[in-house]
């Protein structure tokens, strides 16, 4: 009776190793930000993207141009200006330097939410062909190899060539 249920136990594991080996999946590997690039839409989107970067830099450029005059107007005639007047024109420099590291800060979030804005449906038509082309050939992983997070991997495949084809890039 023990060497029959020690035969049992053994072909039991046997067959949980062997249905554990065959429910592993296959993983493979993109560069996601290679991709991007080859992308027509890259194009359009950066200029468009450095289109509406330009106007904050107009503005920016403005406001530190008046910064400047104001600051050399107020060196020039600093000595000659009385403690009140001083006080204002300092108090004025101040804020307006304020000013400009507020709308600098505003201008930067503005940019990186159009960024996200006119990037998303770029980003997720890449994924959508990621996906398929992993479901189409059985991939369980994909993992971004653009990161640079591997120290150790185990084997996979490129699926670079796969994902041009169904984006319909050289």
């Amino acid at each position: 009776m023990k060497k029959l249920f020690k035969v049992v136990l053994i072909a039991g594991c046997i067959l949980f190793v062997g249905t554990l080996a065959k429910a592993q999946s296959k993983i493979g590997y993109i560069d996601f930000n290679a991709v991007v690039d080859q992308m027509p839409d890259t194009k359009v989107i950066s200029s468009t993207l450095q289109t509406y970067q330009q106007t904050f830099i107009t503005q920016l450029t403005a406001m530190n141009t008046e910064l400047q005059t104001k600051g050399a107007d107020y060196e020039a005639k600093r000595a000659t200006m009385t403690d009140a007047v001083r006080q204002a024109k300092e108090a004025e420099l101040s804020d307006l330097q304020k000013r400009i590291q507020d709308y600098q800060q505003k201008a930067s979030q503005s940019v990186d939410q159009k960024k996200a804005e006119l990037g998303k449906p770029l980003i997720d038509k890449i994924k959508a062909a990621v996906a398929q082309v992993a479901k189409e050939q059985g991939y369980g992983y994909v993992m971004d190899s653009s990161q640079g997070i591997f120290l150790v991997s185990p084997a996979g495949d490129d699926l670079m060539a796969a994902v041009k084809v169904k984006l319909a890039l050289k």
